[in-house]
């Protein structure tokens, strides 16, 4: 029985002729005693719900379509209870005209607004259960989305600190080895002061889903001058970043996985220089793009291949907006959506 009403259409087939059946019965006056005027009540009543329970459900899965977010919620219902009410004002007057073309009287003249009146009490229970039965199911996705996000966070921390030691002795190992180096080295100085920002970063946005753009591109900075330590002048970053952007939210190491991605994958050297560009389209996307010149088979740096695949499982958790990507043979990009703070 629980599979058979676990089903939307099987509800509607039950629930039709059942509410007609209790209207009718609500509504029954007593004058009809025989069986002919009782089945041309019922008729009639069937029609009624059938007509508003169908033109009810139409509004509120095209509302649903137009108006998806959790964000829209407010504005669905607002519009969906106006459309409602309209509908079935309408429909109330339209049916019972097209029972007058046959011949056979509905109501009384003065009593259409008493049916109008009666028609949206059913009207308003149909939109309750849809509505009921929808923001349940929503509540239950949202649970399994935040136990799957968190699941997708801890294999993203694995990747990136998949060899990491216990901070404490990372930072104070780094702190000595800072005290070791010649004040007069500040390219040494430098680099671990970069090194230990980069470190930082990735231990204290592992345990958040979000960071903002601000935040995620000062890290990817330090991991820049990291590499650009390595690969000089061959590597060069381009950045346009709209003021505005920088309070957005993007998940944290994402930048940083689509930089490392493009080093790892490509030739960069004098002849062959890399470029990379980080950017914000019109459409809210973080735009990271870089010039193929892809390693040969030899020269490829190991890879587990995930990368970009945790990127689009995360990003599906946090936002319906997807991460695109886009090659051709002289261009790779990835557009990543920001997402509101």
């Amino acid at each position: 029985m629980k599979y058979f009403f676990s089903s939307e259409r099987n509800v509607r087939l039950v629930g039709v002729p059942l509410v007609a059946l209790i209207s009718m019965a609500v509504y029954y006056d007593g004058q009809a005693n025989d069986l002919t005027n009782i089945s041309i009540r019922f008729l009639v009543s069937l029609a009624f719900t059938f007509s508003l329970w169908e033109g009810n459900r139409a509004i509120i899965m095209g509302l649903r379509r137009v108006y998806p977010h959790s964000e829209q919620t407010a504005r669905r219902l607002f519009i969906e209870v106006i459309g409602c009410v309209v509908f079935t004002v309408v429909a109330t007057f339209a049916i019972d005209a097209l029972f007058g073309l046959v011949g056979h009287t509905v109501c009384e003249t003065g009593e259409h607004w008493f049916m109008v009146f009666s028609n949206l009490i059913p009207t308003a229970i149909v939109v309750s259960i849809y509505e009921g039965a929808y923001f349940f199911s929503e509540w239950v996705k949202n649970l399994k989305q935040a136990e799957t996000l968190a699941k997708e966070n801890i294999r993203s921390q694995f990747e990136v600190l998949k060899s990491q030691l216990d901070p404490h002795f990372l930072f104070n190992s780094m702190n000595t080895l800072a005290a070791l180096i010649e004040p007069d080295n500040t390219d040494a100085q430098k680099y671990l002061e970069q090194l230990s920002d980069v470190y930082r970063y990735v231990l204290l946005s592992r345990q958040k889903e979000t960071v903002s753009l601000a935040e995620e591109l000062e890290f990817v900075q330090s991991y820049i001058f990291l590499n650009k330590t390595r690969y000089r002048n061959n590597l060069i970053v381009e950045n346009d970043i709209p003021e505005e952007s920088l309070k957005r939210q993007v998940a944290p190491l994402s930048l940083q996985i689509l930089v490392e991605n493009a080093l790892k994958h490509n030739v960069i050297s004098k002849d062959k220089p890399l470029t990379l560009r980080i950017t914000v389209d019109r459409y809210g996307y973080v735009v990271v793009e870089n010039n193929v010149q892809k390693k040969n088979i030899l020269e490829m740096e190991k890879s587990t291949k995930t990368g970009l695949q945790n990127i689009i499982n995360r990003y599906a958790l946090l936002t319906p907006s997807p991460v695109e990507i886009n090659q051709s043979a002289e261009l790779f990009s990835v557009r990543i959506p920001l997402i509101a703070s």
